[in-house]
């Protein structure tokens, strides 16, 4: 086995084995049809099918239509070793689960690009054609080369990360299952970081997501009489002030959270105070504990401040996915298999956190693993635009390391 070094925009060398590097055509190719047919969540029927009909080309087990779009390729190692671990009594080898989700999002691409979406107002704005097509490589690596690890590997491609969530029907459906899957990890590409860094961390990585819309009724009436009225504007106005104290006056500042008001809406005329007016926001944070405090705390604002002023309200509240956290001994395999693929101290990135939400969140629930961030930014190439931005890209040569640093995990988990 040789390997190459490659030199990135930010001076840092990658150590990628020669056959990894041949993919990287293969990989530049299945990304960009990817990402010139974008799907949303549930949707990506095509997607899929560009999936199992390679994963059938290269003879490939696989599963098909899991939570509606969703594949799980089963790669069994051929090595021979004494990888095995005790589950009821029955001797087995460990099990790698890879995680790659495929949806796009509801936004018009701006780039001028030979590959741009060639479906209005849908683009792949968070990298998600890229992660499908590293998994894809990897898998087809793996496959090639199952000779050199003993154990088995699940490449599962997940529908619906942007929303409403695979992550949790597919679980549902049983992917981790037959055989027992021992661990998982996933990557993003990260806009937030360069090219040649990877951002991994043990512990929380990525916040909960939790949504909240509010409508609150006062009595409407003549912008002239204001006695004679509940102005809803007023008392909802008063609402998002309130809801903007409770993080800063109430939650541990050693602790990590937000709540941002992205929708107020109200009113029909100048003259006219409004009946209702309406609210919506997001809550965000990474310890559990820290996440029921601010869900009670938003509701006895919202009532008190109603109360004062004789309006009611109308609340619903919805808990979308969980923080991501990382397993200690799985996240220190990634950062020490990452360390020999990009072989600069400042590559590694430990103080990675943001309060995005992934629903690979669920995976980290249910058994132990790892989700890590690999840096996609090029500002030399003009690729540095934010994810969910109309701009959106990433430096392509980031695809054969996603596909290195996969590989050497499950050559070190499996060992």
């Amino acid at each position: 086995m040789s390997f190459a070094t490659t030199a990135s925009p930010t001076h840092t060398n990658f150590q990628i084995r020669d056959d990894i590097l041949d993919l990287q055509a293969s990989l530049v190719q299945w990304r960009r049809d990817f990402h010139r047919f974008p799907e949303l969540g549930f949707k990506e029927k095509r997607t899929s099918s560009a999936i199992a009909e390679k994963l059938t080309a290269w003879g490939i087990p696989h599963q098909i239509g899991i939570a509606q779009t969703g594949i799980v390729a089963t790669i069994a190692g051929t090595k021979q070793g004494r990888n095995q671990i005790l589950t009821k009594g029955i001797k087995r080898t460990k099990v790698l689960a890879i995680r790659a989700d495929m949806d796009a999002l509801p936004i018009q691409e701006e780039n001028i690009v030979s590959y741009k979406s060639q479906i209005d107002g849908l683009m792949h704005a968070c990298g998600h054609d890229g992660h499908t097509a590293i998994a894809l490589g990897t898998a087809k690596y793996l496959w090639e080369h199952r000779d050199r690890f003993c154990g088995t590997v699940k490449v599962i491609f997940q529908p619906a990360e942007e929303g409403p969530g695979g992550a949790k029907p597919m679980i549902a459906a049983g992917v981790l299952e037959n055989p027992q899957v021992d661990a998982v990890i996933g990557l993003h590409l990260w806009n937030n970081l360069p090219l040649g860094t990877v951002g991994v961390r043990a512990g929380a990585l990525m916040a909960a997501t939790e949504y909240f819309h509010c409508k609150i009724i006062g009595r409407g009436g003549h912008g002239a009489l204001p006695h004679q009225t509940i102005d809803s504007i007023l008392v909802t106005a008063q609402v998002v002030n309130t809801l903007h104290t409770i993080v800063s006056r109430n939650i541990s500042p050693l602790e990590s959270a937000v709540i941002s008001i992205g929708e107020f809406h109200a009113g029909t005329a100048t003259n006219i105070i409004a009946d209702s007016a309406q609210i919506s926001g997001t809550v965000r944070f990474f310890n559990p504990e820290v996440g029921i405090k601010l869900a009670l705390r938003l509701e006895e604002a919202i009532a008190g401040v109603c109360a004062a002023h004789g309006a009611t309200y109308e609340l619903k509240y919805t808990k979308l996915y969980p923080p991501v956290i990382n397993d200690q001994a799985i996240a220190e395999l990634v950062r020490s298999v990452a360390e020999t693929v990009i072989e600069t101290p400042a590559g590694i990135v430990p103080e990675c956190q943001t309060m995005g939400g992934e629903d690979m969140s669920f995976f980290l629930e249910a058994v132990p693993g790892c989700y890590f961030f690999l840096g996609s930014a090029n500002p030399d190439k003009g690729l540095a635009y934010p994810h969910h931005h109309p701009r959106f890209n990433f430096d392509e040569t980031v695809l054969a390391t996603g596909v290195e640093i996969f590989t050497r995990c499950v050559e070190k988990f499996l060992d």
